[in-house]
């Protein structure tokens, strides 16, 4: 885990009554998955931006990132996979093992500028978001 980067992302794209309890979890083994559990009402509202439905196309996904600046890397903050949790990554290998799983990620695309951000699956196809500084 990178605690500087995950730091940055939390200060950027969460609101701010709830970031020091997000940090601390992020922290904790024990506590970490529910950092991820939150619903999206703690992700800053005018930064969210919903990908339109069908939106479950890895290479789609990372082709609208890299509109927006992304690179070729990117950091992973999930409970989906701990093999790749706190792991920097290609963006597209983070997508394509991640966007089937169901459970709440966020890949940071730019630490404090662009991410991706995928709720927990509960009926149908998660919601998924750009989060981006405008």
């Amino acid at each position: 885990m990178n605690k500087e980067i995950e730091d940055i992302i939390v200060k950027t794209f969460f609101v701010k009554r709830i970031q020091q309890r997000v940090l601390f979890e992020l922290s904790s083994p024990i506590k970490r998955y529910d950092a991820f559990g939150r619903r999206n009402d703690f992700i800053r509202k005018e930064l969210m931006f919903e990908i339109p439905k069908p939106n479950s196309d890895p290479e789609e996904i990372e082709k609208l990132l890299k509109k927006q600046g992304a690179g070729s890397i990117c950091y992973v903050m999930t409970s989906a996979n701990s093999d790749i949790d706190g792991e920097e990554l290609p963006l597209i290998k983070a997508l394509e093992d991640l966007i089937w799983s169901g459970l709440p990620f966020i890949i940071s695309c730019i630490p404090n500028k662009l991410a991706y951000y995928q709720v927990e699956q509960a009926y149908g196809s998660p919601q998924r978001y750009i989060l981006k500084i405008q």
